[in-house]
């Protein structure tokens, strides 16, 4: 058994980039991630962690320094959200490009205008397709763990990609939970030292980084390096889930969760926070009604899980999409995805819960009157209505 402590999320996360034992640290403080760097300059100050703390003037020079660093071979960390994450924009896309394995906590906050510190996770999911892994976590315990998780990922010669923890802002980043620390020991033993793909800093070896490429160059095949990358992070993140699980007990499922879905008629799917509330009502219904319902818990957006949630979802009449995200004009972010995904399948029918923007509570009763509500389609042809706004005052 390891160490226990009362942690909020931002802390949860502040310990497993300690235990990584990352070597650069590069921050700006924005609400409501600016506790995880807080702690780690903690760290630092204090000797637990021998990591260079690096105070910038902005996020976009948050992730620069990060990209130099790990460019020189340094393991490195950062956290953002919302607008910190957006003012990232140009530079997630140099992270990616050139393959670099930096772990980055991305702490969901609603997007401006109008202003919020609460809850969304559109921030995250609006930057799906920069090029880096996105794994949602569901409460502290998991932000901890993931973070040590991301790094293997990361730094494998099969991946080499950089990957976002993100987990909801106040939430989970600022509510106590009780987390069991992993050892210090365990971790040096799962997480070996970061040695670097690429030759650095060595004058004798050049090397150029970030260079301009003419139109009939190698970009195409640079971009298709990506894709390879991200299709073999599917495998990685199932076998550091296992190899994670073996050294400390605790498995999370990989790219996904799948829970009670034995003879399930209808699936819950959905990320973050929200699966444990999604949960509770899931046993309710089983265990009070007998409905034949069943959770899925996606983990992983990108790489998304196609063939599996395909697999599973398979023999599902319907599947309700509950998601606190929107892409306006087009539903749900998650909803969109899983419909790519299913795209010419007979079976299910997936219809779109938004709700929980901007930190709005979602309750037990709200889930289970969705669940209630979808159920009872199950068997129809077709359904029109498959977008739903869920929680809009004077909607009737």
């Amino acid at each position: 058994m390891g160490t226990w402590k009362m942690l909020t999320g931002n802390y949860a996360a502040a310990y497993g980039a300690k235990l990584a034992r990352i070597e650069v640290a590069p921050v700006y403080p924005i609400t409501p991630q600016t506790h995880i760097m807080e702690k780690i300059a903690e760290f630092t100050e204090s000797g637990e962690l021998d990591a260079e703390f690096v105070p910038v003037e902005s996020e976009h020079s948050a992730l620069a320094v990060a990209i130099a660093a790990q460019a020189t071979g340094a393991r490195s960390f950062t956290a953002t959200s919302a607008q910190g994450l957006v003012y990232m924009h140009e530079n997630l896309f140099v992270a990616s490009g050139l393959r670099l394995p930096i772990v980055m906590v991305l702490v969901n906050r609603a997007l401006g205008a109008p202003n919020s510190i609460w809850p969304d996770l559109s921030d995250s999911l609006d930057q799906r397709d920069t090029g880096w892994i996105q794994i949602y976590v569901e409460n502290a315990q998991e932000a901890q763990d993931m973070v040590v998780q991301a790094f293997r990922i990361a730094e494998d010669r099969r991946v080499l990609l950089p990957v976002a923890i993100c987990f909801e802002g106040i939430i989970v980043s600022h509510y106590m939970e009780p987390v069991e620390l992993l050892d210090q020991k365990k971790v040096d033993d799962f997480l070996p030292t970061y040695v670097p793909a690429h030759v650095v800093l060595d004058p004798d070896r050049p090397m150029s980084v970030g260079q301009i490429v003419m139109d009939d160059s190698y970009y195409t095949e640079y971009r298709y390096q990506q894709q390879v990358a991200m299709d073999r992070a599917k495998e990685v993140i199932q076998e550091v889930d296992g190899i994670f699980a073996e050294s400390f007990g605790r498995k999370y499922g990989g790219l996904y969760s799948a829970e009670m879905m034995e003879g399930a008629e209808m699936a819950l799917l959905t990320l973050g926070s929200m699966a444990s509330t999604a949960r509770a009502v899931v046993k309710h219904l089983r265990a009070d009604k007998g409905m034949p319902i069943g959770l899925i818990k996606l983990r992983s957006v990108r790489p998304f899980p196609d063939q599996d949630l395909r697999k599973i979802l398979s023999s599902v009449k319907i599947v309700a999409v509950l998601e606190r995200d929107v892409s306006v004009g087009a539903g749900g972010i998650v909803y969109t995805e899983l419909s790519r995904c299913l795209s010419g399948a007979s079976n299910p029918h997936v219809v779109n819960y938004i709700l929980g923007l901007g930190g709005r509570d979602v309750t037990f009763y709200d889930i289970r009157d969705i669940a209630l509500t979808a159920f009872k389609q199950r068997h129809e042809e077709t359904i029109s209505d498959r977008i739903r706004w869920y929680q809009v005052r004077g909607l009737s």
